[in-house]
């Protein structure tokens, strides 16, 4: 058995922050080396958010540090205070074949793991209502989570959050469970996607294993689905979801839901669960403006451990005006440029990086949900029609636009395009892309249209 010294833990994080920048965060500064033994490193981690993102996503990261800093063949294992205070009188640790090799170990206790715990769900400790930032355009919606976090079941029931894409859905979602197990770390909570609830209902239909699934769900204390949209046109999983609903909130259970579209907007959905859904509160978050950007823009270098001066923040939040997704791209490619050139970050760099990737994209190209909108407000129609299934042509061709624009004037592959409407594949893209073409050259109507929205796009994107 070897004690660990006190300057171990700065030269293991420092390693992550040369090597790993990616995936380091503040709270890393949290995580407590208690000894090796038997070539196992024990790192004690207090928050379970923590301990279960670590064990899932960082055992190879901090295996590869261990090993380059202390010189040793180890393997890393992440453990809660409880685990260590019992491995401490264990006298040997064995590995599975996965830490023999210089993998992660995955041993895990699972008397010691909450009973909350599913293993489709992985919270990111970075989404919490304390780096949330509250603007304008989500005041409402971080207030009636706070108040659902405070009183599930009692505040707002159901609650029902849309919004674009990369706007902060999801980071509410997080913060409200993760609020919620701190203050009741027995509760059943299950946080699934949409997508996940229809392939779970299908498989027990198949399997015959409905009083399974059932169970599984109609038991919960709180329910939470994200992309609650994608119910739309499946009229079954719609008819199981409608009861596992009533059942829920007969009960007095919180339920929460996400969507792209309010409950009203969402195509093909049942009437009665179009009603419940709007029954509690329906909160929106739109775009951020200038000064919440910039302060989203300060909060994650923070996370990351980003020395940023102070006009750099401005500078990404004036350049950068679509979702979070892209801000937090943008600080991304400034923190590659800076490690690759091995310079300090400064305002001279963040254009650099900023302006390289515009250049990457055919200068000030628009990005892919400025064609959208462009694309949705010329045509007039909704967002989420155009990401369903639906083929009418006064959907599908406006659909067909976005697609054929989008594959001009971004650097997105035909996969990614596709995925972004519905999760379409490269060929429906390619015949999108097609079909425009050929129209467009005969059909002189057609080019002048797509003609304006382009020239529209790039009159953004330029100023």
């Amino acid at each position: 058995m070897q004690r660990i010294e006190p300057e171990f833990r700065e030269s293991l994080i420092d390693y992550l922050r040369k090597n790993h920048s990616d995936i380091c965060r503040h709270w890393f500064d949290d995580i407590e080396p208690s000894e090796i033994r038997d070539g196992v490193l024990r790192l004690v981690v207090r928050e379970p958010v923590q301990l279960r993102y670590l064990q899932r996503c960082c055992g190879t990261h901090f295996t590869e540090a261990a090993q380059n800093v202390t010189g040793r063949l180890l393997v890393v294992r992440f453990v809660s205070p409880t685990d260590e205070a019992r491995l401490e009188g264990r006298p040997e640790v064995k590995l599975d074949a996965n830490a023999q090799q210089g993998g992660a170990s995955v041993e895990e206790d699972s008397a010691e793991r909450p009973a909350w715990l599913d293993e489709q769900m992985l919270l990111s400790p970075d989404y919490t209502f304390d780096s949330f930032i509250v603007g304008p355009g989500n005041r409402l919606a971080h207030a009636a989570a706070l108040a659902v976090a405070a009183k599930p079941g009692r505040a707002y029931n159901p609650y029902f959050i849309h919004g674009g894409v990369g706007l902060g859905k999801t980071h509410l979602l997080h913060a409200i469970c993760q609020s919620l197990l701190k203050a009741q770390p027995n509760l059943r909570l299950c946080y699934i996607s949409c997508n996940a609830f229809m392939d779970l209902f299908h498989e027990a239909v198949k399997a015959g294993r409905m009083t399974d699934f059932r169970n599984r769900f109609r038991t919960a204390d709180v329910l939470v689905i994200d992309d609650i949209h994608f119910l739309s046109k499946h009229e079954q999983t719609q008819e199981e979801f409608f009861h596992t609903f009533n059942a829920l909130y007969q009960l007095g259970k919180q339920i929460i839901l996400s969507s792209d579209a309010p409950p009203n907007e969402i195509p093909d959905l049942e009437e009665r669960l179009t009603s419940r859904f709007s029954a509690g509160m329906v909160a929106r978050i739109e775009r951020p403006c200038f000064e919440t950007r910039v302060a989203i823009v300060k909060s994650k270098a923070a996370l990351h451990g980003l020395d940023l001066p102070d006009d750099v923040p401005p500078y990404v939040a004036a350049k950068v005006d679509t979702n979070i997704r892209e801000l937090e791209g943008a600080l991304t490619r400034i923190r590659g440029l800076a490690m690759a050139n091995n310079q300090p970050i400064t305002l001279e760099l963040a254009k650099q990086a900023i302006d390289n990737d515009m250049a990457s994209r055919g200068g000030n190209a628009p990005s892919l949900q400025s064609i959208i909108e462009s694309v949705t407000r010329f045509y007039d129609v909704k967002l989420i029609d155009l990401l369903s299934k639906r083929r009418h042509k006064s959907i599908a061709m406006p659909r067909q636009v976005c697609m054929y624009l989008a594959r001009k004037h971004t650097r997105f592959s035909l996969e990614e395009i596709g995925g972004y409407f519905g999760g379409r594949d490269h060929t429906t893209v390619m015949h999108a892309v097609r079909t425009i073409e050929e129209k467009a050259s005969a059909d002189q109507k057609l080019q002048a249209e797509v003609d304006r929205i382009e020239q529209d796009l790039l009159q953004r994107a330029s100023r």
